[in-house]
Order: C-alpha cells, then sequence, then structure tokens
C-alpha cells in the first residue's frame, strides 16, 4: 500500500523522467563500487535503466537481475571508426553477457565523407545480429551539420535501429533542444530520440523531452528528480 501511495504522489514531471532516464557511467576508469552504487539507484528511483561499458555488463547483470531497470551498453565506442564486423561482434558478445539494448556509435568518418551506404552498412550489420534488442545509433551531432544530422537519422531509419541518439559525451558537445526537436521531426514516431551529453539540470532534462526526446543518457539521474 505504501508503494502505491508513493506512486500515486509522485510528480507527473518526476514520473516522466523515472521512465526516460538511463543511469550513465561510461567512464573508463569507473571502479566496481561506482558500478554497484549506478545499479543500485537505478533500482531504488525506478529509471528505465543504466547504460556502462560493454566489460561491466555481466557484473551489473548480476546486480540486476531481471524485470528491473534496462542493461544498456555500448557498441563501438566512442569514436565509430571500427570495423563493421568488429562492431557485430561486439554487439553479440554484450547480447550472449546479458545486455537489453544496444547504443552505437555510426561511422562517423563515412557520414562526414558522405559515404551514406556505408554508414547504414554499418548499422545494419549491427542490428542483423541483435534480434528483438533495440539497437540506437548515436549520431555525435555536435560534429554534423543540420543536413547530416537529418540524413543520419533517414539512414538509422532505413537500416532498422529503434532510436536515433545525440552524443557520446565524449566529443565537443552534448544534447541540445534544438537537435532533439530536429531529430524528432526526422524521425517521427517511427523511432525513439536518446538525448546525452551534458544533461546536469532538471529544467533542461524537462526541456529535452518536450522538444521530442523519449529516453535521457545522464550520470545525474537522481539530481533531475524533485524527491
Amino acid at each position: 500500500m505504501r508503494e502505491v501511495k508513493e506512486l500515486t504522489m509522485e510528480n507527473d514531471d518526476d514520473g516522466r523522467l523515472r521512465r526516460a532516464i538511463e543511469l550513465t557511467l561510461l567512464a573508463p576508469a569507473a571502479r566496481r563500487a561506482q558500478l554497484d552504487a549506478l545499479c543500485a539507484a537505478a533500482a531504488e528511483h525506478r529509471f528505465h535503466g543504466v547504460c556502462v561499458n560493454p566489460v561491466h555488463v555481466t557484473h551489473c547483470r548480476r546486480l540486476l537481475g531481471h524485470g528491473g531497470p534496462r542493461l544498456v551498453t555500448v557498441v563501438g565506442f566512442p569514436l565509430g571508426e571500427n570495423r563493421s564486423e568488429v562492431k557485430s561482434r561486439e554487439a553479440m558478445l554484450a547480447l550472449e553477457d546479458g545486455a537489453d539494448e544496444l547504443d552505437m556509435v555510426m561511422a562517423l568518418g563515412d557520414a562526414r565523407e558522405g559515404r551514406w551506404d556505408r554508414v547504414q552498412q554499418d548499422i545494419a550489420a549491427v542490428v542483423a545480429v541483435c534480434g528483438r534488442a533495440p539497437v540506437k545509433v548515436i549520431l555525435e551531432t555536435c560534429l554534423l551539420d543540420n543536413a547530416e544530422k537529418r540524413r543520419a537519422c533517414q539512414v538509422a531509419r532505413d537500416a532498422g535501429a529503434k532510436f536515433v541518439k545525440t552524443s557520446t559525451g565524449f566529443a565537443s558537445g552534448g544534447a541540445t533542444v534544438a537537435d532533439v526537436a530536429l531529430m524528432r521531426e526526422v524521425v517521427g514516431d517511427a523511432l525513439g530520440v536518446k538525448a546525452s551529453g551534458g544533461i546536469r539540470s532538471r529544467a533542461f532534462a524537462l526541456q529535452l523531452l518536450a522538444a521530442g526526446a523519449s529516453r535521457l543518457g545522464t550520470s545525474s539521474g537522481i539530481a533531475l528528480l524533485s524527491c
């Protein structure tokens, strides 16, 4: 009864944030205690999921169990400049280790050169090994002009991805309201849009959701809640 009462009294914005947040820890030197705290926080606050590097998937799967927060990991991270065969194999191993969802960095060099057929093939190669596991394609929007962002969204959709995502958080910029709105305009209701990179305030997170984001990748998830 207490849980039902707490859910009923929950702020509507808090509910939207909880359902959208993927609590993220992708630092290369992350320690086991930090991962333990990440998974515990995601479960306690009922976030959508956690996002960790592939080497930590097995450990986090044990911590999260099943039926709670989703376990998300990354592919070709953070540069995207791996061969497609490597990305596909990395995706397969992550799924075998227990990942539920995969965030892959697209082939950024090919995108900047206008080789969109190669970008699409790269994404499709990962999608092909993932079955029902959703693939989110990281565009690294700070490195693209608006025409390239639009084309990248179209290519991700045509390759079978389920989401487009703004950023790795490791480049020169992160999510912006304008980029999220552009991505949502292009994909419509066909794909999800994940905003990530630099989401540290509640006000900004809510602006991103209002612009069309359906997921938020952030290491500041708890701070975004009012309680």
